[in-house]
């Protein structure tokens, strides 16, 4: 295991396998819905028709909705945004109700299952 291991105020090590400068700084996120790990690459949800960056539940709740999906209220569930395609199939998008809290493993989950519509890029690129 290569890196720096970095001990926290709690005595708790971890290590950042590729350091830089900003790694090792607490900061908070610079596009919300992205990631915040310590080192980690921020990353950007882009609707491919329009190259338009996903900022919010209400772009992607539409968006989602002109590709036939519906919301799926939960009562089981409070602390989730539920899409469903249809009555008859079984995807599921879960999503975090706070968009602050929406990461990369939830926007690759969204890619998998509307394939030629979004794309998760870094946002320097987008």
């Amino acid at each position: 295991m290569s890196g720096v291991w970095i001990f926290d105020k709690n005595g708790v090590a971890r290590l950042i396998t590729n350091p830089t400068r900003e790694s090792f700084e607490q900061k908070e996120p610079l596009h919300p819905g992205t990631a915040t790990a310590p080192g980690a690459r921020p990353r950007v949800l882009v609707y491919l028709p329009a190259n338009h960056v996903i900022r919010s539940y209400t772009e992607l709740e539409q968006r989602l909705a002109e590709l036939g999906w519906t919301r799926y209220y939960n009562s089981n569930q409070p602390n989730l945004l539920q899409f469903h395609k249809s009555d008859n199939s079984a995807h599921l998008i879960s999503l975090p109700r706070d968009f602050d809290s929406f990461k990369p493993l939830h926007m690759y989950d969204i890619v998998v299952k509307n394939r030629s519509f979004f794309e998760v890029r870094d946002p320097a690129a987008s």
